[in-house]
């Protein structure tokens, strides 16, 4: 059964559901609501995680050592039943084991975990993956958060992304879901973005490499959200074009290619963690006081 965990720190609240351990709220003490409702007319989602693959695989389906395994887009673990197995007033960490209806899709022995704590008005979302085989084990893994467009106090005022490191990494696009290998020039300017709606006419922009370990979100002069990366060194922005909402999303794997194979192993940025061993993936978002 589906259950709701509340944590907070002096400054914040967020609630977690055991269904794919997604963050459902972010909210100031004073009423502000920095994330994305979940409103279905638009996206049902709020912040899914993405495992075993990030993106569409050709058919939905993944080749694992030549032999077809059916995968829906950004995996199963959004789908999947956490179970809760250490909260604390400012924290909870969910866990996902293998099953035999993981299996049925990727066969392999695992566990993965998410944490969310609170330190006052900064939240930090820690993935943790662990391989429970005796062979390596290929997968990619990514964050999906959405967050309010315009942000609280934001409202009628432009919005940007600004990146730490000041670059103008270039930009891929989608071709019926998988990765094109079109190159783009970059949206980017000395490492500002200015947002709008028409950018999201073509699906999400991806920025496999180049955008660096944090950026800001936010209104010149106002409201802003800091973000920073762990262990994950792709980035993409999405909307639904009009849509209240901006997703930011880090990721450590990505779609397939369009011209590619639907080898696991061969999608772009695939982990391939050996037996024994475990990898801890994670995001933190300082959010105006």
């Amino acid at each position: 059964m589906t259950e709701t965990v509340r944590i907070e720190s002096d400054t914040l609240t967020v609630e977690v559901s055991s269904l794919g351990a997604e963050m459902q709220s972010l909210t100031h003490k004073d009423g502000r609501s920095f994330l994305w409702s979940g409103d279905p007319a638009w996206w049902s989602g709020r912040s899914p995680i993405l495992f075993p693959i990030v993106g569409k695989a050709p058919g939905d389906v993944v080749e694992i050592s030549g032999r077809p395994f059916p995968m829906k887009q950004h995996g199963f673990a959004r789908r999947s039943e956490f179970a809760l197995v250490e909260e604390g007033q400012n924290f909870c960490r969910h866990r996902l084991g293998a099953s035999d209806e993981t299996k049925a899709s990727y066969p392999f022995d695992f566990t993965l975990e998410l944490e969310h704590r609170l330190d006052r008005n900064r939240l930090t979302v820690t993935a943790t993956v662990t391989n429970l085989g005796s062979s390596p084990m290929p997968y990619g893994i990514g964050f999906h958060p959405a967050f309010a467009w315009p942000l609280p106090g934001g409202e009628g005022r432009p919005h940007r992304i600004m990146l730490d490191n000041g670059a103008e990494p270039p930009l891929h696009r989608l071709a019926d879901g998988l990765l094109s290998p079109e190159r783009h020039a970059s949206p980017f300017s000395g490492g500002s973005l200015l947002l709008s709606h028409d950018q999201f006419a073509d699906d999400a922009m991806i920025f496999p490499e180049g955008a660096g370990t944090g950026l800001t979100y936010g209104v010149d002069g106002g409201p802003a959200l800091r973000f920073a990366f762990d262990n994950l060194p792709n980035l993409a922005l999405w909307q639904k074009p009009g849509a209240p909402f901006l997703c930011i999303e880090p990721w450590h794997g990505m779609a397939a290619h369009a011209d590619g194979t639907a080898e696991l192993v061969e999608r772009p940025f695939t982990v391939a963690l050996a037996s024994g061993q475990d990898a801890r993936y994670g995001f933190s978002v300082e959010l105006p006081g």
